[in-house]
């Protein structure tokens, strides 16, 4: 469905909605915001091409999930960014990534990732990029 609908309101007054998901192109591919209520939980879908590879990154409050659904990769993640552990990653491995934890992710072929986040004001400009091959080191840019 491309159309906005509601549906009867809950008991909290809220309505229910059907919505398209927003695409945001990435350098590396794009993501798919499927869910995202602020305050609460935001649920992505990350498509990662064949080659390229996320920001060695951090988030200071937003505590992450990241679940394999399709594809290779080489996921890194430690306590910083000279402790990092490597690990080959395919469909149906798991990592959560608590706030604070360094972390990157390589395709090795093209893949898809579930992530499911915590969602703190200000969730989408909280990220510190360490190293990033798309020159945006040090800013939130998506």
């Amino acid at each position: 469905m491309t159309s906005e609908s509601t549906v009867n309101p809950s008991a909290s007054g809220s309505v229910a909605e059907v919505y398209q998901a927003p695409r945001q192109d990435k350098p590396w591919g794009h993501e798919v915001i499927f869910a995202g209520v602020d305050g609460k939980y935001v649920g992505k879908f990350l498509h990662v091409t064949a080659g390229h590879a996320l920001s060695l990154q951090y988030h200071r409050e937003k505590d992450e999930t990241q679940f394999v659904l399709s594809g290779a990769a080489l996921v890194e993640y430690g306590p910083s960014a000279d402790a990092l552990v490597s690990q080959h990653f395919g469909p149906g491995d798991t990592l959560h990534l608590p706030a604070g934890t360094v972390h990157r992710i390589t395709a090795i072929t093209d893949l898809v990732v579930a992530e499911a986040s915590t969602a703190e004001p200000g969730w989408r400009e909280d990220v510190v990029r360490l190293e990033d091959k798309y020159g945006r080191s040090g800013s939130t840019a998506p």
